[in-house]
C-alpha cells in the first residue's frame, strides 16, 4: 500500500509541478475547444492520449523502448504546437462532426511521446520489483492530474465566453495562440546539440525527493 501511495505520489507530481508544465499545456491545448457540456468528447479525448502514453511507458519500463530523452523533450513542445495550430485553424463545426476529428488522433499519436517521457521521471527510481503495479499506481497519478487540468481549462473557458462574453472561437483562438508562442519558445530552448538547450531532466530519488541537477 505504501509503495502505491508513493507511486500515485509521483504520477501527480509529475503533471502538478511547474517543470511539468509542457505536459500541462498540452493537455490544455487539447481541450480548448470544448465546453462543460461536451465532457464526454472530452472523456474520450483524453482517453486516446491515455492510450498512446500508458504504450510507450510500459515499454520503456519493460525495456523494450529506449529514446534519448534531448529529442523527446524537444518533440514535446512541438506537439504542443501543432496542436495549438490545429486548434486556430478548425472549423466552426469540427466538435460537431460525425466521425472522430483529427485532434483524437493527434492526442493518441503524441501520447506516445510524451509517454517517453514519463518514462524518463519513472525509471529514475524503478526497479524490476512490483514493475507492473508500480506502473498502474504511476499512471492513475497521472490520470489524475489530467483530469483536474482539464476541469481548470473547462471551467475558465465557461467564465471567458459565458461571464465576459468572449466568442468561443475568439478564445480558441487566443488561447491557442498564446500557447503556441510558449511552446515554440521551450522546443528552442531545448533543441539537442545547441547552447540554446538549458532543460534540465528531473529526477526522482529513491527517498521520492526531486534532484533537478540532472
Amino acid at each position: 500500500m505504501n509503495d502505491f501511495r508513493l507511486y500515485f505520489g509521483l504520477g501527480t507530481d509529475h503533471i502538478l509541478t511547474w517543470e511539468a508544465m509542457d505536459h500541462i499545456l498540452f493537455v490544455a491545448a487539447l481541450c480548448l475547444r470544448y465546453g462543460w457540456r461536451e465532457w464526454k468528447k472530452v472523456a474520450v479525448l483524453v482517453t486516446a492520449f491515455t492510450i498512446g502514453h500508458s504504450l510507450t511507458l510500459a515499454l520503456s519500463a519493460l525495456g523494450y523502448v529506449r529514446v534519448d530523452t534531448k529529442w523527446i523533450e524537444f518533440l514535446i513542445p512541438l506537439t504542443i504546437a501543432v496542436t495549438a495550430v490545429n486548434n486556430i485553424f478548425q472549423r466552426p463545426d469540427t466538435t460537431s462532426q460525425k466521425g472522430l476529428p483529427l485532434i483524437y488522433f493527434l492526442a493518441l499519436f503524441f501520447g506516445l511521446i510524451h509517454g517517453m517521457a514519463y518514462a524518463s521521471a519513472f525509471l529514475d527510481m524503478e526497479g524490476k520489483e512490483g514493475l507492473l503495479a508500480h506502473l498502474f499506481a504511476f499512471n492513475l497519478g497521472i490520470e489524475l492530474a489530467q483530469l483536474l487540468v482539464v476541469a481548470a481549462v473547462l471551467l475558465i473557458a465557461a467564465l471567458v465566453t459565458d461571464l465576459l462574453k468572449i466568442s468561443r472561437s475568439g478564445w480558441i483562438r487566443v488561447a491557442s495562440l498564446a500557447i503556441l508562442a510558449v511552446s515554440l519558445n521551450m522546443a528552442f530552448q531545448r533543441f539537442p546539440y545547441t547552447k540554446n538547450n538549458h532543460h534540465e531532466k528531473t529526477a526522482f530519488m529513491d527517498d521520492g525527493t526531486v534532484d533537478s541537477g540532472l
